[in-house]
């Protein structure tokens, strides 16, 4: 069922992406003035083909991988004396400029959209309330105590803890400051500072929250056991749907955080486990199994609890009215790309590490899995993937839009066009750049599967 999920998330949010940006292009170069002589959503074989009244060939390929609009143009070959006014490469600097900035833009208009319907639609989210803070950890010495809500980080609310991860992100292999407004129950807001050094730069997996030394709070949860590893070891050594873990090497666990914190240090150590069942006390000695890479390894269990029930008082409902809304939009779609034009730069200069970057295969895996979450989850991605779609597309790179956008720049400056020579060379640089980082991120989905 999974991989179903994953099959038609992957062919909706390509298509609806792809179909957008390319009709961004489509749209502004009709009112332009410029013939469209196909407007295709994949590559390859057409599956689908029709025409309109104006001559343009609407085709469904193959290869749903992008997608692309052929305009008329004399660079492609002999146009007739009578379509001339309607070629792309006739038409004013500032009109080609239009055209192709048309696409990135869409996709960030597309963004804000969903952005909109999401904050009408409101969510539930758990209050940033800080469960426990580890001894001598940047959080410990800024002076966070367990129990205090953050409810702001560097001046930006943040009503639930996938905002204050977001704001954490924001502050990726940085020095400096990182204030924090923090307020316990029926207190006054306490201003925190926290002191950052090259913080978690060039760290393959970041964890923002964690790496600060803060344990968010979580419903006590008794360890019952309610799920279990087929190839795990605690199925392997006989552990049993419905068994209450009751003590590891003589350790007792009253609640699941108990069993994940004593299992982690433990990666492939012999241990004894001792659990319930059927009111007797049974010994299982298993070996943990390992995770991870490197020096960042964990102990693996194999075995999981029911969720527990969260108290009301720590839920809240975020939701905005259709104006509102609007400005919701607005800010979440900007606050985004400017995050993702900041992780890329960081990735540039060394602050962030390149093995963050993702490919196909991941997206295709968080296409499956938003969409198998439900409607609000299968939107948030696709407006987190259209805004990544648009920045990078605005890059100045040859053959993106963007190096097309600085070509244009250049002429507008220069008064005339580059040479074909030297936007062939342009083009031949841009096709190298963007292979080698497709491949890098390939590259890095496989390390992660």
């Amino acid at each position: 069922m999974g991989a179903l999920y994953m099959i038609i998330g992957t062919l909706v949010a390509l298509g609806v992406l792809v179909t957008f940006h390319e009709y961004g292009h489509f749209w502004v170069a009709r009112r332009c003035g410029v013939k469209v002589l196909r407007f295709s959503v994949g590559f390859g074989r057409p599956l689908v083909r029709w025409h309109d009244r104006h001559g343009t060939e609407f085709v469904i390929a193959a290869i749903p991988l992008g997608g692309y609009v052929k305009m008329l143009d004399e660079r492609e070959g002999d146009v007739p004396s009578a379509l001339l006014s309607q070629t792309f490469n006739r038409k004013t600097v500032r009109q080609r400029f239009a055209i192709v900035s048309a696409g990135p833009l869409a996709n960030f208009l597309l963004a804000l959209v969903f952005f909109w319907v999401l904050a009408m639609l409101g969510s539930e989210q758990v209050r940033p309330v800080v469960g426990a803070v580890e001894v001598g950890s940047l959080a410990d010495r800024a002076g966070l105590l367990p129990g205090q809500e953050i409810i702001e980080i560097n001046g930006k609310p943040t009503a639930g803890w996938s905002e204050v991860n977001l704001q954490l992100i924001r502050r990726l292999g940085e020095s400096g400051s990182l204030e924090m407004l923090v307020r316990a129950n029926g207190d006054q807001p306490q201003q925190l500072q926290l002191e950052l050094k090259d913080w978690l730069k060039g760290a393959e997996e970041p964890d923002p929250i964690g790496s600060l030394g803060i344990r968010p709070w979580r419903p006590a949860i008794a360890p019952i056991v309610a799920q279990l590893d087929p190839d795990g070891p605690a199925q392997s050594a006989g552990v049993r749907l419905g068994d209450r873990l009751v003590s590891l090497d003589g350790n007792r666990l009253s609640e699941w955080q108990e069993v994940i914190d004593r299992v982690r240090p433990l990666g492939g150590q012999t241990v004894l486990l001792q659990v319930e069942r059927d009111a007797q006390v049974i010994d299982v000695p298993l070996t943990l199994a390992e995770r991870g890479e490197g020096e960042k390894r964990w102990g693996y269990l194999g075995a999981g609890v029911a969720g527990g029930e969260w108290p009301a008082e720590m839920l809240r409902n975020v939701s905005h009215g259709p104006v509102e809304a609007v400005g919701e939009g607005i800010r979440r779609t900007w606050s985004m790309s400017v995050l993702t034009l900041d992780s890329l730069k960081k990735m540039l200069f060394g602050e962030l590490s390149v093995k963050n970057l993702s490919g196909p295969i991941t997206i295709a895996k968080v296409a499956g899995a938003s969409a198998q979450s439900g409607a609000g989850d299968f939107l948030n991605f696709l407006a987190y993937l259209s805004i990544s779609l648009g920045v990078l597309n605005l890059l100045p790179i040859p053959v993106l839009d963007g190096g097309h956008l600085l070509f244009y720049l250049v002429e507008w400056v220069r008064g005339r066009p580059l040479s074909d020579k030297v936007q062939g060379w342009g083009v031949q640089i841009g096709i190298s750049l963007v292979v080698g980082v497709m491949l890098l991120a390939l590259v890095n989905d496989l390390g992660r599967l």
